[in-house]
């Protein structure tokens, strides 16, 4: 099916529009259906999973994996009662307001790329929003995503390796969109640090056309892995570069200025005696624009 008639057929099965300017009702109900029928790669036998609610698809996804789950396996929910972030933190997901999408991917890249695929992820999934909205979506290393200075998603990827270490058993990249207006949804605190698409860019994206878009990207940029060339595209969007900012590593917060990203999507800083860090997401968390 070429791509006009994929998205003519996906537009009647929704029974709405994909963008609206004018916010009118639609149908915000999310379908395996529609979202096969919007994703390029659903012909290679890709399994799509729709649930109404789950504490975590991260942690639904994993189950699935262990239990011999294909590449390319998605769960996708309306809401999420448990939603993670790094580092144990909490992602926030209201019923109807987001996607929140596991893959499980089969890596054949070697295990030494494995700590890049969160930013391919990342790379992906600001390319599907940008896509479908015309504004420009920036990454703050190493897995968020943002809009005017505020956050609009969180990827988490979590790996099994296999038992002699030489390469991944499975990986699931969790990715956490906020699309419709969160305002009523997120506390003050949270509303600091946090926005949706739609209180961003005034525009309803179809849940469901976002998450093919969003599968399809990462299809594509995973298969990028080997020659790094997401890389550019990642550097291109990340906005910590060029700052001074502040990282806590090891449990001790410094201060330096972020000169770039390393062929390893590692962060470079430079402290001010001078030295300079490449710091993976492993060791550096919590990092952050200096204020002034």
């Amino acid at each position: 099916m070429d791509a006009k008639n994929k998205f003519v057929k996906a537009l009647a099965l929704s029974g709405g529009s994909f963008v609206s300017e004018t916010a009118p009702a639609d149908n915000n109900s999310l379908s395996a259906e529609i979202i096969s029928a919007l994703s390029e790669h659903s012909a290679d036998g890709r399994r799509i999973i729709v649930l109404d609610e789950v504490d975590s698809t991260n942690t639904f996804a994993k189950k699935l994996a262990s239990e011999g789950a294909p590449h390319g396996t998605a769960v996708i929910a309306d809401m999420q009662t448990g939603g993670k972030g790094r580092l144990g933190r909490k992602f926030v997901s209201p019923s109807g307001k987001g996607i929140y999408l596991s893959v499980v991917i089969r890596p054949t890249f070697g295990i030494e790329l494995a700590p890049m695929i969160t930013s391919a992820a990342a790379v992906a999934a600001a390319k599907a929003v940008e896509m479908l909205t015309g504004t420009d979506v920036q990454i703050k290393w190493v897995n968020d995503l943002y809009m005017n200075g505020r956050k609009i998603c969180g990827i988490l990827t979590e790996a099994s390796i296999s038992p002699k270490m030489k390469h991944l058993d499975y990986a699931v990249i969790g990715i956490g969109i906020n699309v419709r207006s969160v305002r009523d949804d997120f506390d003050d605190e949270l509303k600091s640090i946090a926005t949706s698409i739609e209180d961003e860019t005034g525009k309803r994206i179809d849940r469901n056309t976002l998450c093919g878009a969003v599968l399809d990207s990462l299809e594509e940029v995973l298969g990028s892995m080997e020659n790094r060339s997401f890389l550019d595209d990642y550097r291109r969007r990340e906005l910590l570069t060029g700052n001074m900012i502040t990282a806590n590593i090891g449990g001790v917060t410094r201060t330096g200025k972020a000169l770039g990203i390393d062929s390893n999507a590692n962060l470079i800083v430079q402290f001010p005696d001078g030295t300079i860090k490449n710091l993976s997401s492993g060791e550096a968390n919590l990092c952050r624009i200096a204020k002034k």
